[in-house]
């Protein structure tokens, strides 16, 4: 499958379409009945319209147990590596995920495919840490694109804890555990028109995504000790 069809995920083929309803009723289901214990509150996901879904991130399984679980397509940024990987490149490209490549210094492509699919009315999911953390109890100090693509784009952001992850496959482990212990807490979508028309600096949307970042930690039950980090 070409890069193009990722640029295009916004409206995806028919064939695209029923790739990610296959796997999510195939591998989804298993991954819900081997690890999915609980899922609460996911009735606060709007059912419709724009959404950006802010998680923590520990574990591969973070982006398997949400696609398995959400009731709408769900597009996660992916790192490049993955759509060249021999397992998760079928996967991320099937499913229409967006592809970062984080080595490129000029993000305009990605961020315009971000407002694209946005603009569309889909789900865009991110992990505001950027990668998985190592730790098991505290979170990574997150990027501050979250709130960028959420206030630029007049989207609200939904929260989501996910606990568990780590215990079945942490950043070191070579393997999966066979436990059915994640649980998946959805917060109430947060809205920032208070913002919309601001010009807003560097020390702003730092302080809009520590917000975001403090709800995520309250649903991950995961520590966030980043509230002093200062942006370079």
């Amino acid at each position: 499958m070409s890069d193009k069809s990722n640029t295009l995920g916004y409206h995806d083929s028919l064939f695209l379409r029923f790739m990610y309803i296959f796997i999510k009723l195939t591998l989804g289901t298993i991954v819900r009945v081997i690890w999915v214990l609980e899922v609460h509150d996911m009735n606060r996901m709007p059912k419709n319209g724009p959404l950006i879904v802010a998680l923590n991130h520990q574990s591969f399984f973070d982006f398997l147990c949400f696609v398995a679980v959400s009731p709408r397509k769900i597009h996660f940024l992916s790192a490049e590596k993955f759509f060249s990987h021999i397992l998760w490149g079928p996967l991320v490209k099937l499913t229409s995920q967006i592809k970062v490549d984080r080595f490129v210094h000029d993000k305009s492509e990605i961020h315009k495919i971000v407002y694209d699919h946005l603009e569309y009315g889909k789900v865009v999911a991110i992990f505001p840490e950027g990668t998985r953390s190592p730790h098991q109890n505290d979170m990574l100090p997150a990027f501050t694109g979250v709130a960028e693509f959420a206030i630029r784009g007049n989207v609200p952001v939904l929260p989501v804890g996910i606990k568990g992850t780590y215990e079945v496959m942490a950043k070191h482990d070579k393997s999966p555990k066979f436990k059915k212990i994640v649980t998946i807490h959805i917060g109430e979508p947060v809205y920032f028109a208070e913002y919309h028309h601001s010009k807003l600096d560097k020390k702003t949307f730092r302080t809009i995504t520590n917000s975001i970042m403090i709800e995520i930690s309250k649903l991950s039950g995961k520590n966030y000790p980043h509230l002093e980090y200062i942006d370079e």
